[in-house]
């Protein structure tokens, strides 16, 4: 049920492209730190081999150059001078190298693919870094790096960028997730409800919506459902009283017709009467007379109560001139 929500989606959505973005991110920043990594490597290699200028032979014992290499981390360290010989310092027997980085024309792409190679490698390779020196530009230093270090600390800073990811994602979705919760998915809730009160009893007044203040989306959507709420109760209502008064009418022409089928035997019979010269029947007293001005009063009124609301009056022909007399005999 949580995952059919609105703001749940907008929830998974959100933490899904904030790991994106940091994926997109996370390419070119390792690619970076392997070359940081290649750089602070020459830098301390190039300092290690000042400790050949000050030596007045320009060498070391084995035992003095190993632990400078142990400090630099490499297995062999040239510094290539332009105003003098290169200065070397390596271990007893130093590997070969296995392939060679080029730092003097350093490519973003080349470096994002060498970065991929290490991470997802399993040898130890041995690494021949060619960069010019911190200090110097006219200098050039070259290390002989293990791979395996590398790749250590390129999963190490892998992992670092992968949790403050998850906890920047976690974050940022949780602050989309309430603002959304706030600003749309709980107005939208208001209105949906609202829609299905008033469908289960539409001629109830207390079951349109109460249209907010805001002048946003949600504020025209919660104001046109008010006024279409009101326009079908005036329409429904109009409809009730059209049915009552049609229901009215029908009963007086009823009325009317039994009215009239009456009047219409007592003068056939009125007639057999004078052709035989024998006395006819007793003229209408006052009650009746009474009775059908009633009668014929509520029908010119429903009739105009009908023209007034926008219905066709119901007719029951006009009378000829034997009904005109037959009328002046009620009165």
């Amino acid at each position: 049920m949580l995952l059919k929500s609105l703001s749940a989606r907008l929830l998974i959505l959100t933490v899904f492209f904030v790991m994106l973005s940091e994926v997109l991110i996370f390419v070119p920043s390792v690619a970076r730190f392997r070359m940081t990594y290649f750089e602070n490597h020459l830098a301390a290699g190039h300092i290690a081999t000042l400790a050949l200028e000050a030596s007045p032979s320009g060498k070391l014992d084995q035992d003095l150059a190993d632990r400078l290499l142990a400090q630099v981390g490499a297995q062999a360290i040239t510094l290539y001078r332009s105003d003098g010989p290169a200065l070397t310092l390596s271990v007893a027997n130093p590997p070969l190298p296995k392939f060679t980085i080029d730092l003097t024309h350093p490519d973003i792409l080349l470096a994002i693919r060498g970065s991929f190679r290490t991470l997802l490698g399993t040898g130890n390779r041995a690494l021949r870094v060619l960069g010019p020196s911190m200090t110097d530009g006219a200098q050039t230093v070259e290390v002989l790096l293990d791979e395996a270090p590398l790749r250590a600390e390129l999963w190490d800073f892998g992992v670092r960028i992968l949790e403050l990811s998850i906890v920047i994602s976690l974050i940022t979705a949780a602050l989309v997730y309430l603002s959304l919760q706030w600003l749309l998915v709980r107005p939208m809730r208001r209105i949906t409800s609202s829609m299905m009160n008033f469908r289960e009893d539409p001629e109830d007044g207390s079951r349109v919506i109460a249209a907010s203040s805001r002048h946003d989306e949600i504020g025209v959507a919660e104001r046109e459902l008010a006024v279409l709420q009101k326009t079908v109760r005036q329409a429904l209502g109009q409809r009730a009283r059209l049915a009552a008064l049609g229901t009215a009418v029908t009963k007086i022409n009823h009325d009317l017709r039994n009215i009239l089928a009456t009047a219409r035997l007592d003068g056939r019979t009125d007639s057999q009467c004078r052709a035989r010269g024998a006395p006819c029947g007793a003229a209408p007293d006052r009650r009746d007379r009474s009775r059908h001005r009633a009668v014929y009063a509520h029908a010119g009124f429903f009739a105009r109560g009908c023209t007034a609301a926008g219905a066709e009056p119901v007719s029951t022909g006009r009378p000829g001139r034997r009904g005109r007399r037959r009328s002046r005999a009620f009165g």
